[in-house]
């Protein structure tokens, strides 16, 4: 009796079975978090140093921006700015300025362009109005648009991209090429597109799409936040830390009025007034001028940065929201604010 009592007790409690179930269980349970992890990473926007030390300040978990910092650090001002090496010359300064546009700070703007940051063919009509001084109101039609897709079908009976409402002439139009021959025909005093505008697009147009990694091609998961009135970016086309503010606003789908202040704009000094900016950067100025470790030669070269242009491109991009007063020139500080104030809540 005893020897067969004994291997009774010892199989019934080792069931292969039950020991080999639980092992594929965990391997099943992990696959699902990577991938949660990686739609959560993708859906990130990008961030910065000042976002971080606003992040770190907010509740830990709950923060948007605390998932941001290794986005930005691997997509952040250096791959914006090869970007826009690719893209010299066009979008960096005036070719020619109407003289519609004299006074076009103070005015609502009649052009309306929907289109999304990282559309290359998008960015060679930014960059014809760059070059032209154009202002223009802006609704950026990211993928997954909650809004302004829908208007464009409505507008012109298909969902396709730039897409040129100029409200002056009546003029609605989609094919960037056709765009910008019209806004040079119509803004440029007779003047052709700069040499390469056009044909350039098709070789060179894609890189800033690439280097970005698409960003300014998605609508963020937590976008939907609607401003009462739009928003008012002081930007040139191929400035790297500009694009990074627009490529936030498109992600967030926020509407917003474009004043370009390339080199020779005529709304530079409307931005001077605005923020105020021009003391501040003297005294920037001053202090690099003074530095021990300057040379003679860097003394001589920064004792010509004296021009309003030249104060312009140490300030842009500058966000206007009239909405909460808020108003800032440093990219940092404008991210982390649209972020958090635009984002819906978890």
């Amino acid at each position: 009796m005893l020897p067969l009592a004994h291997p009774a007790r010892y199989h019934s409690p080792r069931p292969p079975p039950p020991r080999r179930a639980p092992a594929p269980a965990p391997a099943r349970a992990r696959l699902p978090a990577r991938a949660r992890a990686w739609t959560l990473a993708r859906a990130r926007p990008p961030s910065a140093g000042a976002a971080e030390t606003e992040a770190a300040s907010t509740s830990g978990g709950g923060s948007v921006l605390s998932f941001l910092c290794p986005l930005l650090k691997l997509l952040g001002v250096a791959t914006s700015s090869i970007s826009s090496l690719a893209r010299l010359p066009w979008g960096s300064k005036v070719a020619t300025s109407s003289a519609e546009n004299i006074d076009s700070a103070t005015r609502a703007p009649t052009l309306q362009l929907y289109e999304f940051e990282a559309c290359p063919f998008c960015r060679r009509v930014r960059e014809a109005m760059t070059e032209l001084d154009l202002s223009a109101e802006v609704y950026p039609c990211p993928k997954g648009s909650l809004r302004h897709r829908e208007v464009v079908k409505k507008i012109g009976g298909k969902e396709q991209f730039p897409l040129l409402v100029d409200a002056s002439t009546g003029v609605t139009m989609y094919e960037s090429g056709d765009i910008v021959k019209y806004l040079f025909r119509h803004y440029g005093q007779g003047r052709s597109p700069s040499s390469g505008l056009l044909e350039s697009t098709i070789f060179t147009g894609w890189v800033p799409t690439l280097l970005r990694a698409g960003r300014g091609m998605t609508l963020w998961n937590k976008a939907g936040v609607v401003p009462a009135e739009k928003l008012e970016l002081f930007s040139y086309e191929n400035n790297p830390y500009a694009r990074i503010v627009r490529e936030a606003l498109c992600e967030l789908e926020l509407p917003y009025v474009l004043q370009n202040v390339a080199e020779g704009s005529s709304k530079m000094d409307a931005l001077l007034r605005i923020s105020g900016s021009k003391q501040h950067h003297h005294n920037i100025l001053s202090s690099l001028v003074t530095s021990p470790r300057t040379t003679t030669k860097k003394v001589r070269k920064r004792q010509r940065i004296t021009s309003n242009t030249e104060v312009i491109l140490l300030q842009v991009p500058y966000l206007i929201d009239l909405n909460t007063g808020f108003q800032s020139g440093d990219y940092k500080k404008i991210l982390s604010y649209l972020f958090q104030q635009y984002s819906i809540s978890s």
